[in-house]
């Protein structure tokens, strides 16, 4: 049984091919995109809404509300980033109900790629929340001693959000498989269901820890704005 997406060639032309891992994420994203298309094309604001819509708003209320309270700031910057990675690793992790599918996020390049987005993005709203200056003084305190360790720091939790990711999703893949070798088939539906649970549970623990890099990157702009307004 194979249980890495990276190992499942569907079209190879000399050096450049298509695996399964790009094939699936690239099925995620198009899915994503047709639902949102499909879901937001006729809003409305009054009372009288589809059940699609009021799903969507209780999935964004409750991303928004758990963005606030990690940060303690107003959501709506963060909302387009942080949501999207939930979404992503949620929809991939759920479709491995689907045979023949292999969730993107059993491969450690999806995860690395995912982590580099939150790797790349936690300066950038720094930046823009302090000014360059003010944010990469954070790199040299309490001294300049400091440097090479908060640089390695910022890299290891990188490296952290991509392997913790690959990790459980991959272990879920193997426990099945196992089973399945084993008993092949009470015991491999219960394991299915418990993969989709921690699918979602790691789609949220992603975009939690992506929020709270973010926030400590901006967690100063937002205390000194709040001392000056007390003033």
């Amino acid at each position: 049984m194979t249980i890495n997406p990276d190992a499942i060639v569907f079209w190879q032309w000399g050096r450049v091919s298509l695996n399964a891992t790009i094939a699936y994420t690239w099925l995620v994203m198009a899915l994503l995109t047709l639902i949102s298309w499909l879901v937001t094309r006729n809003l409305s604001s009054g009372t009288g809404i589809s059940r699609w819509q009021n799903l969507l708003e209780v999935v964004v209320t409750g991303i928004r509300d758990q963005i606030k309270e990690v940060s303690q700031q107003q959501p709506g910057k963060y909302l387009p980033f942080v949501g999207t990675l939930f979404l992503f690793i949620a929809v991939a992790n759920l479709l491995n109900m689907v045979p023949g599918y292999m969730a993107p996020t059993g491969s450690l390049s999806t995860t690395t790629a995912l982590a580099i987005c939150v790797f790349v993005a936690v300066p950038l709203y720094g930046i823009a929340s302090e000014g360059p200056i003010s944010y990469f003084k954070r790199y040299v305190k309490p001294t300049i001693l400091m440097l090479p360790f908060n640089i390695i720091g910022e890299i290891s939790r990188t490296i952290a959000l991509a392997v913790r990711l690959y990790g459980n999703i991959m272990s879920g893949t193997v426990i099945v498989a196992i089973l399945l070798s084993l008993t092949p088939y009470f015991f491999p539906i219960v394991m299915q269901l418990l993969g989709l649970l921690t699918g979602m549970i790691q789609a949220y623990i992603f975009a939690i820890l992506a929020m709270v890099y973010i926030a400590s990157a901006t967690s100063v702009h937002t205390s000194n704005d709040g001392q000056r307004r007390n003033k």
